[in-house]
């Protein structure tokens, strides 16, 4: 990676020490320098402005610099930054876990971290360790799905499919993961057949909801949550949904378990919960699941303490998050960008390497033949950020921008994505 003396003293500088995520190095260009940002739109160091089509990875749901979220902040900054959750509390956490719960009812106990994937792994640990308390260690393996994304965090990375995912590397680590298709409609109950025949040795089914987001941007009907909720119920399996991602109305739902239908057992969250501000995750399970942690013997507590958790600042962000979800009618203005996507979206199906589009809610997915999709660099020079996913069997150029977006942007995004593809 060559800076060039345009770019600004801190990066040219920096540059030869940082090691960037999803990157290869010897072929990667230069980041994009950011000094600013408003509402939907990145400020560059050279004065330009982009359209950020995927809200800094999903998390900026209502934009950026959103005045309120930043007020909550430097309110609980002056009082108290951060305690110990260890034998300590603060007041931001347990409010937080209170609102929580009454959003996620009845999932009632809230287990706070610093990041989505590290919530997935605790979610596991859940599940696994419920069963040893339970006095049936044989319950240790976790059933997932093809397409599948998880995180990168050791347990999680075993989550992801084996064969077309990014952490293929890795597959037989960390947990013991079953991949099955998911479910259809037409699969003819193949998806029962083959979880019957290893349900004795299942402790959890894990799955994003609707949508999984990183591994392609595929989507799945409320019915395939329905059959895993059935199937979970009648083989004694915990249900997990990882709504990192989906949670927040990005599926235009506040959650898509609500679109579904469908209560699981175990529910991860992060990303919109503190509108791209601050890191925080959590975890939210039901009594049932707390309940097998009960017990006069230290060990049968859950054994999982990060050390900022509950950290306060992060949760007063999440405070100020949470109350512009209640405040805006955010299923009506997602309707409204999804009906914009689908007319826009639509038009290009017929374009040369575009396999499918697809949109729910807040995400307009634009699939494409592996190797086609236009680089982030030539959808800057339109005046937005996307980032493509890169997949062995497709090129995925998606938006999923702040929730708050304006028409004008989400027009100049979808104008670039039209430009980029036609070019």
């Amino acid at each position: 990676m060559a800076t060039s003396p345009r770019d600004p003293a801190w990066l040219r500088s920096g540059a030869p020490h940082v090691w960037r995520p999803y990157c290869q190095h010897q072929t990667a260009p230069t980041p994009l320098a950011v000094v600013g940002a408003h509402g939907s739109r990145l400020v560059l160091a050279d004065g330009r402005e982009l359209v950020d089509g995927v809200a800094s990875w999903w998390t900026a749901a209502h934009g950026y610099n959103h005045p309120h979220i930043a007020a909550r902040v430097e309110e609980q900054l002056r009082r108290l930054p951060h305690v110990a959750f260890g034998g300590l509390a603060n007041e931001p956490a347990y409010a937080l876990a209170e609102r929580l719960a009454a959003l996620l009812a009845p999932l009632s106990r809230v287990f706070f971290v610093e990041s989505g994937s590290v919530s997935v792994e605790v979610a596991l640990k859940m599940a696994v360790q419920s069963f040893h308390n339970r006095g049936e260690p044989r319950r240790r393996r976790i059933v997932c799905f093809e397409n599948a994304y998880h995180g990168d965090t050791l347990a999680t990375m075993a989550l992801s499919d084996p064969v077309s995912g990014m952490h293929h590397a890795f597959a037989g680590m960390g947990i013991d993961a079953i991949h099955l298709p998911v479910p259809r409609a037409d699969d003819g109950g193949a998806f029962e057949e083959a979880f019957r025949s290893v349900a004795g040795e299942v402790a959890g089914v894990v799955i994003e909801p609707l949508v999984q987001c990183a591994g392609g941007m595929r989507f799945h009907e409320p019915e395939t949550l329905q059959r895993l909720r059935h199937a979970c119920d009648e083989h004694g399996v915990w249900l997990i949904f990882d709504e990192i991602a989906t949670g927040f109305f990005r599926t235009g739902a506040r959650f898509a378990l609500d679109a579904a239908g469908v209560v699981p057992d175990i529910v991860t969250i992060g990303k919109a919960l503190t509108g791209g501000t601050l890191p925080l995750a959590a975890v939210v399970a039901s009594e049932a699941v707390f309940a097998c942690f009960l017990s006069e013997q230290a060990d049968r507590a859950l054994q999982h303490g990060p050390t900022y958790m509950g950290n306060a600042l992060a949760c007063a962000a999440a405070h100020g998050s949470l109350d512009l979800f209640e405040r805006g009618d955010f299923a009506a203005r997602v309707a409204r960008l999804e009906a914009l996507l689908r007319g826009r979206l639509g038009a290009l199906r017929t374009r040369a390497d575009v396999v499918d589009v697809r949109v729910l809610g807040a995400i307009g997915v634009v699939e494409m033949k592996p190797g086609t999709a236009p680089a982030s660099a030539d959808f800057a020079e339109r005046g937005v950020f996307l980032r493509p996913l890169r997949l062995p069997h497709a090129d995925v150029v998606y938006v999923m921008p702040p929730l708050t977006i304006e028409e004008p942007d989400t027009n100049r995004l979808l104008d670039a994505i039209d430009d980029a593809l036609a070019a």
